[in-house]
């Protein structure tokens, strides 16, 4: 019975009598006549295939950005080889790391589909500007645009510059763009065309030309827009199932006349295939992981910190203060297994909320924060801090000569920052600070496979990760139809569990487009 049940890419076929019921790939005869039918479901069929034959890929699944380049260009190209889409962790990297990041993903994959995460910058504008400037230098075809709260002109330049009309007379989009959201005013940005006023200025500054200005009202500023429920990292931890509808509604709500619709992506607690199959009969297009991949072998990040991980429990996450929103008070989700910087993180922000400058912080305080959080004097801290500013940001080293308490935000922000570096690294002195961006799914995912080969990171590979899930997914999706048909099968033949190495799916052609030459947060 669970033989038939497993083999998706074959019809299920439940024949009679009602007393005698078997699960058969043969047609019903009429000694056992047909009681109920399940149609092949093999996963690459789960979500739009709109979503597959426009990024050229086999499965309806995105790899999220992981910042830092954990989502590292191993994990992308093992993915896209795979069928898969994945997208590179750019946020916090040096414009040079990025570099020679896009030209070894170019090198890697040639025409392959992938994509490249782009982070908002608010305080930072130049990092998006980089970050655009070299996405187009490489040819790099798709961008994640992620926290995003408005559209910017670099945001934009990177959609604009990349349409073109076909002899048709289609607008084509050759710079494809998903946006990760989690709100439905965010979502009504990258639903509509981009306005007409930054349009005209991007034009008038020579950065899209006169026919891309005029063909920019035709199209939605993104392709694609994922909504993002309870992540690692930034998240605003939305329950899934209720900002999904509301954002898919908005979608039809928005549709542009003649173009296909933007596709929603569900995105936050997909860490097992229960959840990616209630994603996908919840009406996304497609699913995207984040946490489950960081403790894949091709992940950008320590052994460390991947058997900590592994080891991680549903419960073993908090929220703790964000480095690049911490005078707003914005949080990241991080883990609390093996770590204890989400305690050192709140007490941070507690001494900031409460004083007005270093200056201002009792002795014992000062004392405790040398000794239990930074592990140096403020003095060195401040000096490492100021040499950083100096070299990339020197108007915020200027606000800090006159701003007691923005100087006493610099230095804590310091330690936020380093605290994920350390954890990258494996820096094991300083394992009880790091910072590691760790949502539920992680935890479900390791219950979901305790006891199999994949309990084990060193056999996590982002592949296997994908297909097991998607298989699952299947499975899963194909026994609810038959229990939607009144058929109830044993307990032992439904459990759904990780096979050893499901197949991935076969890679479709990439579409022939080509794009025009040219402080992190998950």
């Amino acid at each position: 019975m669970r033989a038939v049940l497993e083999a998706l890419h074959r019809p299920c076929y439940v024949t009679g009598p009602p007393h005698d019921i078997r699960l058969t790939h043969d047609r019903p005869t009429a000694a056992r006549p047909l009681l109920a039918y399940a149609p092949p479901l093999p996963a690459e069929r789960l979500g739009a295939p709109a979503f597959r034959a426009h990024h050229g890929v086999a499965a309806a699944y995105l790899a999220g950005a992981m910042a830092v380049g954990i989502a590292s260009v191993d994990l992308v190209c093992a993915l896209s080889r795979a069928g898969y889409l994945a997208s590179f962790g750019a946020a916090g990297l040096t414009p040079g790391r990025l570099d020679d990041a896009l030209a070894e993903l170019r090198r890697r994959l040639g025409d392959r589909p992938y994509a490249c995460n782009l982070i908002h910058s608010p305080a930072a504008p130049q990092t998006e500007r980089h970050c655009v400037d070299l996405c187009l230098r490489h040819g790099v075809r798709c961008v994640e645009a992620s926290a995003f709260v408005q559209l910017t002109p670099d945001l934009l330049r990177y959609r604009l510059s990349g349409l073109r009309q076909d002899p048709q007379g289609t607008v084509v989009a050759t710079h494809r763009l998903i946006a990760k959201v989690s709100r439905p005013e965010v979502a009504r940005l990258f639903l509509r065309p981009a306005p007409a006023a930054m349009v005209a200025e991007l034009a008038r500054a020579g950065h899209i030309d006169a026919e891309q200005a005029a063909l920019a009202d035709r199209v939605p500023v993104a392709d694609d827009i994922t909504v993002e429920a309870d992540s690692g990292g930034h998240t605003d931890r939305r329950p899934l199932l209720v900002i999904l509808p509301l954002i898919a509604a908005l979608r039809d709500d928005l549709a542009l006349p003649g173009r296909p619709p933007v596709r929603i992506g569900a995105a936050g607690g997909l860490g097992t295939p229960f959840a990616v199959a209630a994603a996908f009969g919840a009406g996304a297009d497609y699913v995207v992981t984040g946490s489950v991949n960081q403790a894949c072998v091709e992940a950008g990040t320590s052994a460390e910190v991947k058997l900590l991980l592994a080891a991680a429990g549903p419960t073993d996450v908090a929220m703790a203060p964000a480095a690049d929103l911490f005078e707003q008070g914005g949080t990241v989700q991080v883990l609390t297994r093996g770590t204890r910087f989400a305690q050192h993180a709140g007490y941070l922000y507690r001494l900031y909320r409460d004083h007005h400058g270093l200056d201002a912080l009792p002795a014992r305080e000062v004392r405790r924060l040398e000794a239990t959080v930074l592990g140096r004097p403020i003095a060195e801290v401040w000096e490492e801090t100021a040499a950083y500013l100096r070299a990339r940001a020197p108007q915020e080293l200027s606000r800090a000569e006159g701003d007691t308490r923005h100087r006493m935000a610099l230095v804590f922000r310091w330690y936020l920052a380093t605290a994920s570096r350390r954890a990258v690294r494996g820096e094991t002195d300083h394992a009880a600070h790091w910072q590691i961006w760790c949502g539920p799914a992680m935890g479900a995912f390791n219950a979901w496979t305790a006891g199999t080969p994949l309990g084990s990171p060193e056999h996590r590979h982002a592949a296997t990760v994908a297909a097991s899930l998607l298989h699952g997914a299947a499975f899963l999706t194909r026994i609810q139809n038959l229990r939607a048909n009144g058929v109830t099968l044993p307990a032992e033949a439904t459990r759904c569990r990780p096979r050893p190495a499901p197949p991935a799916p076969t890679r479709i052609p990439a579409p022939a487009v080509r794009a025009t030459p040219g402080s992190p947060r998950r």
